[in-house]
């Protein structure tokens, strides 16, 4: 065979391939996914048998009310079956889109108490969790994290009994004013200071406990980067900024996508407990407002109708995060499946 032929052959060769390279493979056989479907529920069967009492929870409390958003479209009755009430189509909303005073006061609370725990609460953590890590002694980290993580378990009235024998009228700090010769200070009935009075409730309480998830992802960072960094002189400043805090990028982000989503849910139990010595004004937000005119006042489509409004705000600021997450690389609560 002449080099000629040779030649004209490989060429034959490559361009048979390429136009086997080109051709679409085969769709999937959905009778051989349904098998492997199959034996993948068959072979993790004791995990989905674990599982079923929390996705029974899960539906019975959180999926099933959803029904009841049905009463922000109605004159609510409560002693009628769900549905039989009269429809008064958005009439409930007028409260949202007229700009009901109370309503707004409501909102503008919200909206500041969420603003200034994203900004002092949320770092909060991150920045304990880095405390603790550069602690050398496993034995006082383990000591430090134990203290730290009880209040989590302290309910919100003992949270505020604490807080009121701290800085009550009679409280500690007022006792050693007064013992100075000084006048007692209203830390708790001033409203304020009522947000600061909030947030540092919320930084002594869950500090501790939210640390669990960044010091996880700390002791997953590899070490030779950390040895890289030292070698190239990096100081522990450098080593923190371009190894530790890229390495926590994704859970930070991760987290803030979730705490958007709750962004107006600020904390319902711990306000309402001391929203008498502040006044409604200083310290109504959206879910006290929902209790206050809902079961309290009787406006149960009102309140639903409210309700529902912020449920929705919250899942648009999520799916809104999560899109700028991935436009940064990110991969955010969840990511599109690849085709």
């Amino acid at each position: 065979m002449t080099k000629l032929d040779v030649r004209t052959a490989d060429s034959a060769d490559s361009t048979r391939a390429a136009r086997g390279a080109n051709r679409t493979a085969p769709p999937p056989d959905p009778g051989l996914r349904r098998r492997a479907t199959w034996q993948r529920i068959r072979r993790d069967r004791v995990l989905l048998l674990m599982g079923l009492p929390g996705v029974a929870l899960l539906l019975g409390f959180h999926y099933l009310p959803l029904l009841g958003n049905l009463i922000a479209f109605q004159e609510y009755l409560p002693f009628v079956p769900l549905g039989r009430s009269p429809w008064v189509g958005f009439e409930n909303f007028s409260v949202v889109f007229d700009g009901d005073g109370e309503f707004l006061g409501a909102l503008r609370n919200t909206l500041v108490i969420t603003l200034v725990q994203v900004v002092f609460v949320f770092p909060a953590p991150i920045i304990l969790a880095l405390m603790l890590n550069s602690l050398l002694s496993e034995r006082i980290k383990g000591v430090v994290q134990s203290i730290l993580y009880l209040p989590h378990f302290l309910s919100w009235v003992i949270v505020v009994a604490v807080f009121q024998q701290i800085l009550g009228g009679s409280g500690l700090v007022n006792n050693a004013i007064r013992a100075a010769g000084g006048d007692a200070i209203d830390f708790l009935g001033n409203p304020d200071g009522f947000v600061a009075l909030l947030t540092s409730q919320v930084i002594w309480k869950d500090t501790g406990w939210a640390t669990i998830l960044f010091l996880a992802v700390l002791s997953s960072i590899d070490a030779s980067l950390y040895e890289a960094a030292k070698m190239d002189g990096a100081s522990r400043w450098r080593q923190l900024w371009h190894v530790t805090l890229p390495g926590m990028r994704g859970i930070i982000i991760l987290l803030l996508i979730l705490r958007l989503g709750d962004s107006l849910t600020v904390g319902f139990e711990q306000i309402i407990l001391q929203q008498q010595a502040v006044g409604r004004a200083a310290s109504e937000v959206l879910d006290t407002y929902v209790y206050n005119n809902g079961v309290l006042g009787g406006q149960w489509g009102v309140a639903a109708a409210v309700g529902l409004v912020k449920g929705v705000v919250g899942v648009l600021l999520v799916l809104g995060a999560n899109k700028l997450a991935h436009v940064f690389g990110e991969a955010g609560v969840y990511q599109k499946e690849a085709r």
